[in-house]
């Protein structure tokens, strides 16, 4: 079955730029990130009131059925960005930065984000800092913006021990706010944090001169970002405490495929003006 996407030009409305964020923060303006991960998700998002899109190699999880994020590719991750950039044109885009290629060096790094901003993203993403600051620094320098991601990090999930809440105790907290400051001295120009105490969070967002965008970080943060199959409630077995079901996406989608089924075999569907 084909189904020809639209390619209609549309006109280039940047919601957003990297600028605004900083904006945003001496404003108090509260920032909006959702995922996106193809064209159909993205041209219904481009017109709505969020900051940025955030292609996420949570994509190995959501769409794919992996168990982790780490089977990201480069190559992957630029195939879903650019079929986000086809559906929000003009709208911010953030991509995530796959498992382990900022640890391979500058040069290989610096190839990576480069494919992923030919796909059509505008800023990059990097789990974590210590270790490769020097790489985050090297892509800022080369005209690269670049979100930090502090906290759970899925990508580390393995030494991580599981998904948990990171920076319970001081000498974690302590680390953490380390951290922080030290992707603001490479150059990011926002900061992830995910799944950290809500006061932690709080002292963080207070102490950074970058916004901080969180994920079951509490309410302080600069700004917020969702999974949108988790806020538009799509799979009804995944229910974490940090996402809030905004619809319920699951009983939409099965209200329309049975109706569909329905109409097909009382023969309703199709009637002569849906045919040829």
């Amino acid at each position: 079955m084909v189904r020809p996407f639209d390619s209609r030009p549309r006109p280039l409305r940047q919601t957003a730029s990297i600028r605004d964020f900083a904006a945003a923060k001496a404003a108090g303006r509260k920032l909006v990130i959702v995922t996106a991960y193809d064209a159909w998700s993205a041209r219904l998002l481009a017109d709505q009131p969020v900051d940025a899109l955030l292609v996420g190699d949570s994509a190995m999880m959501v769409v794919h059925g992996e168990r982790d994020t780490l089977g990201a590719t480069t190559e992957l991750m630029a195939l879903h960005t650019r079929a986000v950039a086809r559906g929000a044109p003009g709208k911010l885009i953030i991509a995530d930065m796959p498992f382990l290629t900022v640890r391979r060096g500058p040069a290989h790094a610096l190839e990576c984000a480069a494919q992923l901003l030919r796909a059509g993203a505008q800023a990059v993403k990097v789990e974590g800092v210590r270790g490769h600051a020097g790489v985050i620094g090297h892509l800022v320098e080369s005209g690269i913006p670049v979100m930090g991601h502090l906290g759970l990090t899925p990508q580390s999930v393995n030494a991580l021990g599981g998904y948990r809440v990171q920076g319970r105790n001081a000498a974690a907290a302590a680390q953490l706010r380390e951290e922080a400051a030290m992707l603001a001295e490479a150059g990011a120009f926002a900061l992830v944090l995910e799944c950290v105490p809500a006061t932690l969070a709080r002292e963080i967002t207070a102490a950074s001169r970058v916004p901080t965008i969180g994920i079951g970080a509490g309410r302080h943060c600069d700004g917020q970002v969702l999974v949108l199959h988790d806020l538009l409630g799509l799979d009804p077995e995944f229910r974490p405490r940090f996402a809030r079901r905004f619809v319920d996406g699951a009983a939409l989608v099965r209200r329309g495929a049975t109706r569909f089924a329905s109409a097909v075999r009382r023969g309703t569907f199709p009637v002569a003006k849906e045919g040829f």
